[in-house]
C-alpha cells in the first residue's frame, strides 16, 4: 500500500523542507528579538511622540506593528510544528531498523524546532497584547484632547 512512487516523492519533498523550517524559525526569532527592541523604544518615549500625530496615522502605525507582531504570534508555532514532525518519520523509520541513534537526533531536532516555534509565538502573543494595551490607550488619549478642544465633551469622562 505504502510502496508506490507517490509516497517516496512525498517522503523526499518533505524532507527537503526541514532545512528551510529551521531558518524560518531562526529568520522569526531574529525579527521577534527586533520586534522587542522596537517595542521597547516605544515604550521608553517613542510613544510620546506619536501624540503629535494625527489619530488616523497613529492607528496606520500600529496596525502595521500589531500585524507584525500577529504574524510572529500564528507563524512561530506552526513552523514549530512542521519541524517536530518532519524529523519524526525518518527517527520512526529508523527505530524499526533498530537504529536507536538516528532516532535520537531526529527526536533531538524536533524538540528543539517546538521550543523554538513556541518562543516565537510567545514572543509574538506578548508584544501584541502590550502593544493593543499601549495604542488603546494612546488612542483614547487622542480622542479625549481632540474632544476638549472641541468643547463638545469634558476631555475626562468618568
Amino acid at each position: 500500500m505504502f510502496d508506490s512512487n507517490v509516497f517516496g516523492w512525498l517522503h523526499l519533498l518533505v524532507g527537503w523542507l526541514l532545512q528551510p523550517v529551521t531558518w524560518g524559525l531562526f529568520g522569526l526569532l531574529a525579527l521577534a528579538v527586533w520586534d522587542i527592541g522596537v517595542a521597547a523604544g516605544e515604550r521608553l518615549g517613542g510613544l510620546s511622540r506619536w501624540r503629535l500625530l494625527a489619530p488616523a496615522e497613529v492607528e496606520r502605525r500600529a496596525r502595521k506593528r500589531l500585524d507584525r507582531a500577529d504574524l510572529i504570534a500564528r507563524i512561530g508555532p506552526m513552523l514549530g510544528l512542521m519541524g517536530t514532525l518532519i524529523p519524526l518519520g525518518p527517527g520512526l523509520a529508523a527505530l524499526g531498523e533498530g537504529n536507536v541513534q538516528i532516532l535520537s537526533v531526529a527526536m533531538r531536532v524536533a524538540f528543539d524546532t517546538t521550543v523554538l516555534g513556541l518562543l516565537a509565538g510567545v514572543i509574538g502573543f506578548a508584544l501584541g497584547r502590550l502593544r493593543r494595551r499601549w495604542y488603546d490607550e494612546l488612542l483614547d488619549e487622542l480622542e479625549a484632547t481632540e474632544t476638549g478642544e472641541a468643547g463638545d465633551e469634558p476631555a475626562l469622562a468618568l
